[in-house]
């Protein structure tokens, strides 16, 4: 008889630690909102529902996590 395969989990919980990393490093990103916008900058804050990106162009920006379609580091 075949063994059940585990279903994988919904959350690993490590957003944060990956979030924080991030802001640590000043790594640029690139977020991709819901309706496809996207915007340059990097991570200076996060909390449960909400990043603040400092942008590279344009104004800072706080963008609700339930918005972002991706998140993708860019190249320094």
């Amino acid at each position: 008889m075949a063994k059940a395969k585990t279903k994988a989990p919904d959350t690993t919980f490590l957003e944060a630690a990956y979030l924080r990393e991030l802001i640590a490093s000043q790594q640029p990103v690139r977020v991709t909102l819901e309706d496809s916008t996207e915007h340059d900058g990097a991570i200076e804050y996060f909390d449960q529902g909400f990043i603040r990106l400092t942008a590279s162009v344009g104004p800072n920006l706080f963008i609700y996590k339930d918005e972002i379609k991706y998140l993708a580091e860019l190249p320094e």
